[in-house]
């Protein structure tokens, strides 16, 4: 090859260079700026290259689609542990009590009945009911006790539902507006336990509302759903104890239906006040039934014990 011919090749290669390098600048990064050889002129203004729009489009996008029902929408409440303190009730900073010593000895027979095998026919133990013959007896005081004494447990963790559906008191004694929960999950198919159930800065411990109020209440409780979604509770998690905060028995007839599904009833007697017949008329509304417990409630002088304690179990 001459000298001629020689230069002409390396002009030919020069310039094929020179067009190419523009083109590979976009490819490899869209954000660094075009700085083409000395003399190059670009016939039009490089575009954006569409794939780095796209991609970056992506991400953002995502996030904005809601969740499936039922799926991670647990909300969370906080619950006011120095009104607790006040009120009386078991708390885990509260220091050691007489209230807190009685409920580490209610709350242990308890447990242990919770997780042992069951016949095929059984309702599972971690289900424990809490109810009374008549209002006013302590019934909710004492499932919101019994509920924080389980929840100071180190190998369970506890949900509270309040199932007195025609006179909701759990959130109401813990200083909280209602919320929806157990009813609105039995009329509407389309929610979800998650949709309704609330967590606590107690993090061994949730809340599940009485919800809306309806006349349909006893029906929604014998229902095929509150079957359903009783067992999904016990199963759901091997280490969760739930307990119902019920209607008295002898008022209502939700009571008598929550209680069949139920694997152990705890039945809140106001000492002093609640007569034997009106115990014996509750006691026979839950007849057949296994685990029904008697809890003696605001005694106050007990011959022989220096100490005087407010809750007695037997």
């Amino acid at each position: 090859m001459s000298i001629i011919e020689k230069a002409a090749s390396r002009i030919d290669q020069q310039r094929q260079n020179a067009a190419a390098t523009p083109a590979a600048v976009i490819v490899a990064d869209p954000q660094e700026p075009i700085t083409p050889d000395a003399g190059y002129v670009p016939a039009r203004p490089p575009a954006p290259a569409a794939p780095a729009v796209s991609l970056e489009a992506a991400p953002a996008v995502a996030p904005a689609v809601a969740p499936p029902s039922g799926r991670q929408s647990t909300r969370r409440i906080e619950l006011d542990l120095a009104r607790m303190r006040e009120l009386g009730m078991v708390t885990a900073a509260g220091g050691r009590t007489n209230l807190l010593e009685e409920f580490r000895i209610i709350k242990r027979p308890l447990l242990k009945r919770a997780f042992i095998e069951r016949g095929p026919k059984d309702n599972p133990g971690n289900l424990i009911m809490v109810t009374s013959s008549l209002p006013g007896e302590g019934k909710t005081y004492s499932a919101i006790n019994l509920a924080m004494s389980i929840a100071m447990e180190l190998d369970h963790t506890v949900l509270l539902v309040d199932a007195d559906v025609a006179r909701p008191s759990v959130l109401r004694t813990l200083g909280l507006p209602a919320q929806r929960g157990l009813m609105d999950i039995l009329l509407d198919d389309k929610l979800d336990l998650a949709d309704v159930m609330l967590r606590t800065n107690v993090d061994t411990l949730s809340i599940l509302p009485a919800g809306t109020s309806t006349p349909r209440a006893t029906e929604l409780l014998a229902s095929s759903t509150m079957t359903a979604m009783v067992h999904e509770l016990a199963h759901r998690y091997p280490d969760r104890v739930i307990i119902f905060d019920s209607p008295p028995l002898m008022l209502t007839s939700e009571s008598r239906v929550l209680a069949s599904h139920m694997g152990q009833i705890i039945v809140v007697v106001e000492a002093q006040t609640t007569t034997q017949h009106a115990v014996k008329e509750a006691l026979q509304q839950l007849e057949g039934m296994a685990n029904v417990n008697l809890l003696y409630n605001k005694t106050r002088d007990i011959p022989g014990i220096e100490e005087t304690y407010d809750y007695h179990y037997g």
